[in-house]
Order: structure tokens, then C-alpha cells, then sequence
């Protein structure tokens, strides 16, 4: 198993921690990783975009012009694609954006995503995260502390509620649970920060 370094809330460092080889010791699945990550962005797309037919169109029940003599085109509608106000070929339809991804797919891209920050060693694990009270200025501390500088992934335990409200209102920091965690998510981050408590594989 790999071992890193335990940290502390104040950037010390209170022993080490192993890694499960099977969560943090793969090579990254590139291929597996695109596939999840798009199916996870097209899964957000409302697909709410529509618009009519020349059979919806309100109107266009009058001939527009008269069928010979005119020198145009016979037209028996202004609502046909052609003419302004009328309807649109091939446009696009309410529709869903899913994609089917399987269990074991989205497992191992998360899995991969956390191996590449094991192995890219932008993973921190803090103890624990020791906050009197939820208040922004000390949770600032605790980053610069840690060193820690770029767009910030931490993984908060839902019962840690003084972490939670400390963190939340800082630019560049994003928090999830643990259950919450994905791969997009992950690869999006410069720095991902875990504490023993929510260490994938961890017996904490």
C-alpha cells in the first residue's frame, strides 16, 4: 500500500496514512474516465429545446397568393418553412441527453480519478477537522496552512457541520459528501483534501 503523510489542521504532519492499492494504486482507465465524465455532462442538459412543425404553427390558413400567373413559386401556405413566421425543418425536439453507463464503469472512473491525484500527489488527508465554531477566517488558516493553492475538491463528513459552514463561502472551494463523490468532480479540482473519516477504503 502507499503511504502518505497524515496532516494536521495547522499544516503539521501527525503520522501517516495507507492507501488502498485497489482505490488509489491504479492506472488511470482514459478511456473509461471520457466515457463516464461525458455521460455525467450530458445527464445535466435539460433538453428542453423545442420548436413547431408547419402543422403546429398557428395560421397560414389562407393561400398566400394566387396558384398560376404570379410567376412564383405555388404556395399554399405562409406557414410553410420558407416563408418568416412559418415552421422549422428538422429542429430540435424535447428529448433526453442520458446515457446508459454501467456500475462498474462509473466505479472505476472514480477510482482512476482518485489514483491520478494519488500518483499527481495533489491528495492531502487531514486528521480531522477541528473548528470551535464555523468561521470562514479559520478555515482560510487551515488552506494556508496546509499550503494548499488552486481550486480546492474537499470531502466533508455530513455530520461535520462546523466544516461544512467554515468552508462553503470560499471561492475556489468546493464541498461534497462522501457518497457524492465523482470522477468529474475530482479531475475538475487541483487539490483533494479528505480526512481519515472520509478516506475512500479507510476503516475510519
Amino acid at each position: 500500500m502507499t503511504t502518505i503523510d497524515l496532516r494536521t489542521q495547522d499544516g503539521g504532519v501527525a503520522g501517516s496514512v495507507e492507501l488502498n492499492d485497489a482505490i488509489f494504486g491504479l492506472e488511470p482507465n482514459i478511456h473509461v474516465l471520457h466515457q463516464v465524465v461525458t455521460a455525467q455532462l450530458a445527464a445535466r442538459r435539460s433538453g428542453s429545446a423545442s420548436t413547431k412543425t408547419r402543422a403546429e404553427v398557428r395560421g397560414g390558413g389562407a393561400k398566400p397568393y394566387a396558384q398560376k400567373g404570379t410567376g412564383r413559386a405555388r404556395a399554399g401556405s405562409t406557414r410553410s418553412p420558407q416563408f418568416r413566421g412559418g415552421g422549422v425543418v428538422h429542429g430540435p425536439r424535447p428529448r433526453s441527453y442520458a446515457q446508459k453507463v454501467n456500475k462498474k464503469m462509473i466505479q472505476l472512473a472514480l477510482n482512476s480519478a482518485l489514483s491520478d491525484r494519488a500518483q499527481s500527489e495533489r491528495l492531502v488527508v487531514v486528521d480531522a477537522w477541528k473548528f470551535a465554531t464555523p468561521k470562514t477566517k479559520d478555515a482560510l488558516q487551515a488552506i494556508e496552512a496546509l499550503k494548499l493553492v488552486g481550486k480546492l475538491l474537499i470531502v466533508v463528513d455530513e455530520q461535520d457541520q462546523l466544516a461544512a459552514r467554515s468552508f462553503r463561502n470560499i471561492p475556489n472551494v468546493q464541498l461534497v459528501q462522501r457518497n457524492e463523490l465523482n470522477a468529474y468532480d475530482i479531475l475538475c479540482c487541483d487539490w483533494l483534501v479528505f480526512t481519515q473519516a472520509t478516506l475512500p477504503g479507510s476503516e475510519a
